[in-house]
Formats: C-alpha cells, sequence, structure tokens
C-alpha cells in the first residue's frame, strides 16, 4: 500500500502576528483558519490559508530571537520563496495592485503558464501562477 503525504503547513517567520494579518488576510483576502495562544510556549498558532486551498497552509511565525528576525523578508536568499496558484491570474493581479501590492515582475506568459512576482509584506518573493491547465473557461457559443 502506499503512503498518502502531503505538506500541511509552511512556516513564515513574521515580525507580529497581528501585522501579517493584516496583510495576509486584509489585502491578499487569505483566510483565517486558526489563531490560538499556546501558553505552554507563550505564543499563538496562527494559521491562514489562500481561499479554497484544502492542504498547504501557512503558520506565521512570530521571531522569537534574533537569529529569526534576521530571516524575516528573506527566507530563501533572495529567490522566490513561495508559489501562490491562481484560476485567473488577471483578476487577482489587478486586485492585489489595487491593494498596493508590489509587483516586481509584471505578469508572462511561460511554457507552463501566465506568471507574476509580487513581494509580500516584509520583501518575501511569491509567484502569482496561473498554470496552463488551470485557465480561466470561455465562452463556447463565441467561437
Amino acid at each position: 500500500m502506499t503512503a498518502r503525504q502531503s505538506i500541511g503547513l509552511v512556516s513564515l517567520v513574521v515580525r507580529d502576528y497581528d501585522e501579517a494579518l493584516d496583510f495576509y488576510v486584509g489585502v491578499l483576502g487569505f483566510e483565517l483558519v486558526e489563531d490560538s495562544f499556546v501558553p505552554e510556549q507563550n505564543k499563538r498558532w496562527v494559521v491562514v490559508a489562500p481561499p479554497g486551498a484544502r492542504e498547504t497552509r501557512l503558520l506565521l511565525a512570530k521571531a522569537s530571537n534574533d537569529e529569526q528576525a534576521s530571516r524575516i523578508g528573506n527566507q530563501t536568499g533572495g529567490r522566490v520563496f513561495l508559489f501562490l496558484c491562481t484560476d485567473d491570474l488577471r483578476r487577482d493581479h489587478a486586485a492585489y495592485s489595487a491593494k498596493g501590492v508590489v509587483f516586481v515582475r509584471p505578469p508572462v506568459e511561460q511554457p507552463y503558464g501566465t506568471v507574476a512576482v509580487f513581494e509580500d509584506m516584509y520583501g518575501n518573493q511569491w509567484d502569482l501562477l496561473q498554470p496552463k491547465a488551470a485557465a480561466p473557461e470561455t465562452n463556447n457559443e463565441e467561437r
């Protein structure tokens, strides 16, 4: 029997839980999955997810020391950190731009889909990606 596994959470080091929630929930439209206080560790367990996400979610992890704080905004040494897949890149690009999200690379067509690169509130780079297989449906009557 083959095991079924998935990546459930990815930790994102943040400066402050509430400012991160303002960005991920308030600006990007992610859903707040959980926000619980963990008294044994004197921290919060804060999980967010893009709308409709079923598996991978983000754990917003507040930096608790100088070394962790030094990684805020540069968790991958300047490379794209996360890939946010969408069913309509143009819609999301326009919505995010209207809310002040900074795009460091505009939408371009690639063999695998349409992609644009944006920065989160801390400077981590994200690909906003519409894979070829997820192109918006067209009205067949117009053909």
